[in-house]
């Protein structure tokens, strides 16, 4: 299994950068980032500096959407960062939440993410694809590599990824939910001619290491607040049908959500998430407990965890991590065999 650590792009920016260096100083493989432009800084910016400034870990965002950039111009972003940093980028992306809802826009159709993504990745794989039109090719463009990674919920989310993504990204860490989803995403992959162990899957939640439960709980509460904005989404488009109860049941009491507390410990408006929520969607308690819930999830076929770090125990989470929870989820390799 890889390792991810997910950042908001708060200022400074020299703060980004810095976590950045010490995730991949403690073996993790991944830095995403937040992309919501009115809320935090520029990330694509930022990446650039922590490519700068590491050696090994490919960065990207969870997850930017079709809305808020001209798909040529991010195309032309990750092209750049590979050509400068030698294919060190990945794209997790969506149909957008609060990059587009703080502006007052709404998410886009399923039809615009999936030409989205054809278009993001054929122009930063050097590749020339059709647009408006036209066919449009980067001159200057030669051995960029890209993957796309589609953050999805619901049942025709869920399809669109099995049928184009490289990559699903799955934001909770709940086992019952979690094997639903990749099963759903594997089929779509399936019925459309594809391998479905070729899709690699990234499951995404807030990861805190410690002994205080109730501490711990109140820090990542705000997860399941954001999750359910996409989990309203859903009900209503589909109804409560089509889903599992396990994610649509815990929105009853679901009042409102105010994006200027979009992804921050203490958010006021995810009160109505339970302790039991916040236990089944984020990774939370000591190390031993990490790494169970960790091989629960490789054995549903997860290829990555990548963990939030919004919280106030982000130094030691990492450090953790890295001495002991990343190389217990590594296979095992001896320097030598002992002979029968």
């Amino acid at each position: 299994m890889e390792f991810g650590a997910v950042l908001q792009c708060d200022p400074p920016a020299a703060r980004t950068v810095q976590l950045a260096k010490l995730a991949e100083a403690h073996g993790f493989s991944h830095l995403w980032t937040f992309d919501s432009h009115l809320l935090w800084q520029e990330p694509y910016v930022l990446y650039s500096q922590i490519l700068h400034e590491t050696r090994r870990i490919t960065v990207g965002p969870m997850v930017t959407n079709p809305a808020t950039r001209d798909w040529t111009v991010t195309a032309s972003l990750y092209a750049t960062l590979n050509e400068m940093y030698g294919n060190r980028t990945i794209c997790g992306i969506g149909r957008g939440d609060s990059a587009v809802r703080v502006g007052g826009g709404k998410p886009t159709t399923l039809a615009t993410l999936r030409e989205s993504i054809h278009v993001i990745r054929e122009l930063a794989n050097s590749r020339p694809v059709e647009y408006n039109g036209s066919t449009l090719q980067f001159p200057w463009s030669t051995g960029s590599t890209l993957d796309v990674w589609v953050a999805a919920y619901g049942p025709k989310a869920l399809a669109l990824t099995g049928e184009v993504a490289d990559g699903f990204i799955l934001q909770l860490a709940d086992l019952d939910i979690a094997e639903w989803m990749i099963g759903t995403v594997r089929a779509a992959a399936k019925a459309a001619g594809r391998d479905p162990d070729s899709i690699k899957i990234c499951v995404a939640a807030p990861m805190y290491v410690g002994t205080d439960r109730a501490h711990m709980r109140e820090q990542c509460r705000w997860f399941g607040g954001m999750v359910g904005n996409h989990v309203a989404d859903i009900v209503e488009r589909y109804g409560t049908g089509g889903v599992p109860e396990a994610l649509t049941d815990y929105i009853e009491g679901r009042k409102g959500y105010d994006y200027n507390e979009h992804g921050r410990a203490g958010n006021s408006h995810a009160d109505f998430v339970s302790d039991e929520i916040v236990e089944r969607f984020c990774l939370l308690g000591t190390p031993e407990e990490h790494i169970a819930k960790l091989r629960a999830l490789a054995d549903l076929g997860v290829d990555q965890f990548a963990g939030y770090l919004q919280h106030d125990n982000k130094e030691e989470t990492l450090r953790v991590y890295g001495e002991t929870v990343i190389p217990r989820l590594r296979q095992a390799i001896t320097a030598t065999k002992v002979s029968a």
